[in-house]
């Protein structure tokens, strides 16, 4: 669908209507005060522990949480589930083909399993072909995500993040504020020089920035970067119909040009594609590893090896066939222009009105609201971690689970051991697709005022068990005295 064809609601003074009829639900229950305090208590004081029957709104995150379509269901039902080159399997890679122009297609369980295949698969091919010193390997990224980072780190890798500098700063808006700064881009390369540098991620949109969107032009001026120095690109795209969306919405020349179109082009700009399908996608489980085309084909075999002992054969990598049909219906589904603006219209009444109570966020993105919680507690140093007491507040005001991205997330240095340097402390309010309406999204803003009220009194945290790696998702906590 052309963005010009399509009708848009005619007053912008109303919310927009979902668009979508609700046909099965799930029923969901706000326990008591003191049945909150006892959970959290259970959980450690880490929200992400909690027994999601103990969650009222569930807002930890948007990754194969939302509704999935009838016809995504209905594409279950033809699942081919031979172990090896299933007919589930072909329809998934010629879909593939069709939608990004990627020739070579890996299955797996989520993003990151297609993670743990190529990370360490570039890093041997660039170590063969270009010298690579593994003993100070830099890989670069607009802004690396937990997982995304966590491969690399594991590997040996050490992270640089390239972001503009307006990127964090939540009283500043911008269209693209997901864009590398590309003349840091290209300061870094030549620092650590070319050949120690295994791969560059653009991540589309941007999560850790604050689901800030990448425009067409950073995106290819950060390939032209890239293939001057022979680096491979990976598109990091679990949420790459919204960031389509916000170049047709903001970027000049792209008004009138179709979501289908400017996915295409987006995904000239890299030579392989790591997504998890649980977001934009909407599968309750699923991924892709994909390489553009030949030119990194020794790549893509050795990432097929790797897949038959970490994920399954490369022809089903850990789904199953209905999954593998339910995914190619979900990329299509993905791309639907009403559906995009609604969920973009969502995110942007929620941050409005926390915005209206005095809740500075950073400005909206495609698929969160990101509470700048190191301004909203400011007597709570990041050593403490205000995202995290932010979010055991929240919940045990109004039973609305939410994750912190911010030092927390970001973690240890790995060959130090000393916390990374956090560009800004944030709440991320994550809105699971075509699953909460707009009444939903007030009962949030409405907490959020109770929670505003009694800031002052919230204390930040210390750990009482810290796990070497990815440790947000384990840790536990105690309260630190004020």
């Amino acid at each position: 669908m052309k963005a010009e064809l399509y009708d848009p609601m005619l007053s912008d003074s109303i919310h927009l209507p979902e668009p979508f009829r609700i046909r099965v639900i799930e029923p969901i229950t706000r326990i008591s005060k003191t049945d909150r305090v006892r959970a959290l208590e259970q959980a450690g004081l880490n929200t992400l522990l909690l027994d999601s029957k103990d969650v009222y709104i569930d807002c930890l995150t948007d990754s194969g949480t939302g509704a999935v379509t009838q016809s995504m269901q209905a594409a279950m039902l033809l699942g081919d589930e031979a172990y090896s080159g299933s007919k589930s399997f072909r329809k998934l890679e010629s879909v593939v083909t069709n939608i990004f122009g990627y020739a070579l297609t890996i299955p797996t369980h989520q993003g990151r399993g297609a993670e743990q295949l190529y990370v360490p698969n570039l890093i041997k091919y660039r170590e063969t072909h270009h010298g690579l010193d593994k003993s100070k390997m830099v890989v670069i990224s607009n802004f690396f995500f937990d997982t995304t980072q966590a491969h690399a780190q594991i590997n040996g890798c050490t992270i640089k993040n390239t972001p503009s500098d307006q990127a964090f700063d939540t009283s500043v808006d911008g269209l693209f504020k997901g864009n590398f700064d590309l003349e840091r881009l290209r300061d870094t390369i030549e620092t650590h020089g070319p050949h120690n540098i295994p791969y560059i991620v653009s991540t589309i949109t941007c999560n850790s920035i604050g689901g800030q969107p990448v425009s067409m032009a950073n995106l290819k001026g950060v390939y032209t970067i890239a293939k001057e120095y022979e680096i491979p690109v990976v598109l990091d795209c679990a949420r790459f119909a919204e960031n389509a969306y916000f170049i047709q919405q903001r970027e000049p020349g792209y008004e009138n040009v179709s979501i289908e179109a400017i996915t295409k082009e987006m995904f000239e700009y890299a030579d392989l594609m790591s997504m998890s399908a649980k977001k934009d996608a909407m599968v309750p489980m699923g991924g892709l590893l994909s390489f553009k085309n030949r030119q990194y084909e020794d790549v893509f075999k050795d990432c097929q090896n790797l897949c038959v002992v970490l994920e399954g054969f490369p022809t089903y990598g850990g789904l199953e066939g209905g999954a593998m049909e339910r995914l190619a219906v979900g990329l299509y589904e993905s791309m639907r222009q009403e559906w995009l603006e609604y969920r973009v219209k969502q995110i942007e009444y929620l941050v409005e009105g926390l915005e209206k109570i005095g809740v500075v966020c950073q400005q909206p993105g495609g698929h969160a609201a990101f509470v700048d919680a190191g301004r909203l507690l400011p007597h709570i140093p990041p050593t403490q971690f205000p995202g995290m007491a932010l979010a055991n507040e929240l919940y045990l005001i109004a039973g609305i689970r939410t994750p912190e991205i911010g030092s927390l997330l970001l973690g240890r240095d790995p060959k130090t051991g000393v916390q990374l340097p956090c560009p800004a402390e944030l709440l991320r309010i994550t809105i699971p697709r075509a699953t909460y309406t707009q009444s939903h999204m007030d009962y949030i803003i409405k907490a959020f005022s109770i929670v505003k009220e009694n800031a002052s009194q919230i204390r930040g945290l210390a750990f009482s068990y810290e796990p070497p790696v990815l440790r947000h998702f384990n840790a536990r906590f105690t309260q630190v005295d004020m």
